[in-house]
């Protein structure tokens, strides 16, 4: 397999794998070091080896201390545009930095100190950065939790990271409604056997809450006595190796699974991501549409881009409905950013809200230069829709919660590659990525397989999981020997670019044939009427499974539902063929997502084959769910 036409990405990459040691001890030049590293890697340490073995280092003084000191106080560190408070609010590198040293004191005050762990339970607001931030100053541990997560989830998380503290917000706000934290944050530790000794919640215009207990402390409280009494935490110095948070994983039934990111890898390679990846200047304005309870918002709101010096856009809104889908453009004209970052689930709800890119043309986007997508396959459909009205490059990209940034992507600021709409296109630098069978052996280029990674993975992924080594290991490391397992399906073509088709558990068997359930949902997206699509393999007693597509039509659709669903069953016999078996295609009103946009496919599965299925607790509407078992009954398979 040639990695496409060479190039200078070819040579980083080739680098990287050759001499990993020297590359990446070359891109730690750009940190700031108490003590530099011993070994850039020791094979000998964790479970694959540990990298910046030795380093001493605080992330909080790289994010905001070394800017202040070196000319960039004044400028922007953070625009918070929340078009559900009808309020934009802006903090300087400076006025950033005085609040986190205040908040780390007030934290310092409570007994929280280096390795505490934190949970922070809080919406998008300015004060979930303040309080991430602080964390890493003071060397403590953060542990994001959704706000709004369901009080069993929350007490599972509480129960697994037993913090010292717990910040949180009386309410978060979503389009039309107001979620009251309170109330599920005191269910939560009344749920958890471990009892945290304080709580900080920061009470919103939109609705206050009553602090009834001695645990409970007002945030704006104690931030004035602070401020008045002058007190501000200086950074702690941490090993590299240090942990700097657990992030549980979505989607977690029992005890939860703690992702554990360390604080020098991390460093490392978000920093280099920033401008090699995603070709951003320090000084531009960068927007990371997600959310901070997800790795991306982790990664791409609070922490790379102030590793960078740049601006980050922080949004408390929707892509459509705050107030419509034109909600991305006018961030990006007001606020001049030069690229974002989302999921391709939010261009499918602008697309299917504003199929002719009207919106588009009525904002300034000359700024603008490039979107990047991530967080599930960004189908071709959507890709070639969002270059049509853009014209600019859409990049697709692919990386996990346990990696913390890209496995594969196009790096625009290297070297901008073509763009094969459906491929995240080529591994990063230090990422050996593979596609095997079962045993582990290669496979030849366009055959399907899981995709793994070669150990040792590089900087900024997970050395472990929280107090679970073992666990660790047989999740990640034991069924394909001396490799990463991805859990994610797909090929390499013969340029070497990757084609992730979805989860392993996404591959269906049809009568003895391993069918891409995202290659089908590729041909249901082309047709006209589609805005989206969700394809899952169903229970059959005959050929063990059969493919089932759910469709999503756009808005202003008037035609019968019952012929585009046998459109859309012919186009997937026409283009796969009779061995699809695609019989059953359903128009529902909306597909059940996450807060992130993912598809909640394995319980639309589990629904869709009777099983016994319970909420997840990432869901953004429940009712998502019962729509689907709706449109189940009433589109049986005779009938449909």
């Amino acid at each position: 397999m040639t990695i496409a036409s060479g190039g200078r990405y070819a040579e980083l990459h080739e680098r990287s794998l050759r001499d990993p040691e020297g590359f990446w001890g070359e891109a730690a030049q750009e940190v700031d070091w108490f003590e530099p590293a011993k070994k850039v890697f020791d094979p000998s340490m964790g479970l694959y080896g540990r990298w910046f073995a030795g380093a001493v280092v605080n992330t909080c003084y790289n994010a905001l201390d070394r800017h202040v000191a070196r000319g960039r106080a004044d400028q922007l560190a953070l625009i918070h545009d929340s078009p559900l408070t009808h309020k934009v609010t802006t903090f300087t590198y400076a006025e950033l930095l005085k609040e986190v040293q205040t908040l780390g004191a007030i934290m310092q005050d409570l007994g929280v100190g280096k390795g505490d762990r934190v949970i922070i339970y809080m919406p998008m607001v300015p004060e979930a950065m303040i309080a991430m931030l602080a964390c890493a100053r003071i060397g403590a541990i953060h542990s994001v939790v959704f706000g709004g997560f369901a009080a069993k989830e929350l007490a599972a998380r509480i129960d697994d990271a037993q913090p010292r503290l717990i910040l949180s917000a009386s309410c978060g706000i979503e389009p039309g409604r107001i979620v009251h934290y309170k109330p599920l944050l005191d269910e939560a530790i009344r749920l958890s056997e471990y009892k945290p000794p304080a709580c900080i919640v920061l009470q919103r215009p939109q609705h206050t809450c009553d602090l009834v207990s001695k645990r409970d402390h007002d945030w704006s409280e104690l931030r004035e006595a602070a401020i008045r009494d002058g007190k501000r935490a200086a950074c702690v110095p941490v090993l590299a190796t240090d942990p700097l948070y657990i992030l549980y994983t979505s989607g977690t039934t029992g005890v939860p699974k703690g992702v554990v990111r360390d604080n020098g890898g991390h460093l490392v390679a978000l920093k280099w991501s920033m401008s090699n990846l995603y070709d951003i200047k320090p000084g531009e304005v960068w927007w990371c549409g997600s959310d901070i309870g997800w790795v991306v918002g982790h990664s791409y709101i609070i922490y790379a881009p102030l590793f960078h010096g740049a601006t980050s856009i922080m949004y408390e809104g929707k892509p459509v409905g705050t107030p419509d889908a034109s909600a991305f453009w006018r961030v990006i004209s007001q606020h001049k950013a030069v690229a974002l970052f989302t999921a391709p689930t939010a261009f499918r709800a602008i697309r299917k809200e504003d199929p002719n890119g009207d919106f588009i043309r009525k904002y300034d986007l000359s700024s603008f230069r490039a979107l990047f997508l991530a967080g599930e396959r960004a189908d071709p459909p959507t890709v070639e829709w969002a270059t049509h009205h853009l014209q600019r490059p859409i990049v697709d990209h692919w990386w996990q919660t346990e990696t913390g940034w890209c496995i594969a992507g196009n790096p625009i600021g290297v070297e901008l590659k073509t763009v094969k709409p459906g491929s995240a296109t080529l591994p990063m630098p230090g990422y050996q990525v593979d596609v095997v069978d079962e045993a582990a052996r290669p496979l030849p280029p366009n055959t399907m397989g899981s995709i793994v990674i070669k150990l040792p993975l590089p900087p900024g992924c997970l050395p472990t999981l929280w107090q679970k080594d073992e666990k660790c290991r047989e999740a990640y490391f034991t069924e394909f020997p001396g490799y990463y397992r991805t859990s994610d399906a797909g090929f390499r073509d013969d340029d070497g670019y990757v084609f992730v088709m979805g989860r392993t558990d996404d591959i269906i068997n049809v009568a003895g044939h391993r069918l891409s359930t995202g290659g089908m949902e590729e041909i249901l997206a082309s047709h006209p009427d589609v805005a989206e699509c969700a394809v899952l393999g169903i229970k059959d007693e005959l050929k063990g499974e059969v493919p089932c597509g759910f469709l999503v039509l756009k808005s202003g659709v008037s035609r019968s539902r019952d012929d585009i669903e046998r459109e859309v069953v012919a186009l997937v016999r026409d283009k796969i063929g009779p061995v699809a078996a695609f019989k059953r295609a359903i128009v529902v009103p909306r597909l059940p997502k996450t807060r992130s946009g993912k598809i909640l496919r394995g319980t639309m599965k589990k629904i869709a084959d009777g099983d016994s299925w319970t909420m997840p607790a990432t869901i953004e509407d429940p009712k998502a769910l019962d729509e689907i078992g709706a449109a189940l009954k009433d589109r049986t398979p005779e009938r449909a």
